[in-house]
């Protein structure tokens, strides 16, 4: 991992835990397997015997055999360390949302498609690149908060099963509490629901300004008139309901002239 700003939120300690990590999955192997018949190796060349030499041979062979396995076993067990360490450190990044220069460590949770388009935009336009990282970890985080507000909607809903079975006017608040739990954990997946689909609006706009070739001024003027027609999308469909409205009105009162009295 680069260092980068997130390195302010890990302690010394975790950025040289996370370091020795990334290695030692590798040299494990190597340390268990390969000690053991050097040092019987040494003592090979220097016996005189002929019987201890091949005795020294045998015990090359064997500490060779036991040190793999052991150093295999040990590969993988830090493999799964590793990997569940990187798991609560991206959890202690993420938990005040995930910023451009945090990107490079949520790589596993992007897609294919989004790592590809990275390095090939990281390639010809700097200033894209950029864009994109920050793109991506707005997306990242909104995935996120979806997904948190998924789990905690699903604990709310068993706990008002449960509660339902109960009488009493304590189970009543508790109803009522849960009731507003959910409405507001509904209310947060909804918004991080709408912030993803922005988010990967603009990657798309990023993307295909890379593959034109399209300067940055110009995919900043269009990142800045998509928020625009977003922020604006809500009036425009209260000012057509209003129009609406105001026609179906005129209509009615029109039908209401135009009929005979009796």
């Amino acid at each position: 991992m680069s260092k980068t700003l997130s390195d302010n939120k890990l302690t010394a300690g975790e950025r040289l835990k996370t370091r020795v990590l990334q290695w030692a999955p590798w040299l494990a192997p190597f340390l268990f397997a390969l000690p053991g018949p050097v040092l019987f190796v040494v003592m090979y060349m220097f016996a005189t015997a002929t019987e201890t030499a091949a005795l020294y041979v045998f015990l090359a062979l064997a500490s060779l055999a036991v040190g793999s396995i052991a150093g295999l076993i040990v590969a993988i067990f830090l493999v799964f360390y590793r990997k569940r360490w990187l798991k609560q450190i991206r959890e202690k990044l993420a938990a005040d949302g995930i910023t451009a220069d945090e990107v490079s460590w949520f790589t596993s949770e992007l897609t294919t498609a989004e790592r590809q388009s990275l390095k090939q935009i990281e390639s010809q336009n700097l200033l894209l690149a950029d864009a994109y990282r920050e793109t991506l970890a707005a997306r990242l985080t909104a995935s996120r908060v979806v997904a948190s507000a998924k789990r905690d909607l699903l604990l709310v809903e068993r706990r008002v099963n449960r509660s339902s079975y109960r009488q009493g006017a304590t189970n009543q608040t508790l109803q009522e509490e849960l009731k507003a739990d959910r409405a507001r954990l509904e209310r947060v997946r909804q918004e991080g629901t709408e912030r993803r689909a922005e988010a990967e609006a603009r990657l798309q706009m990023i993307e295909a300004a890379a593959s034109r070739g399209q300067s940055w001024s110009e995919t900043n003027a269009a990142l800045q008139r998509l928020s625009a027609t977003q922020e604006h999308l809500p009036l425009a469909l209260e000012s057509a309901r209003e129009e609406q409205q105001v026609r179906e009105d005129v209509e009615k009162e029109m039908r209401g002239t135009n009929t005979p009295s009796t």
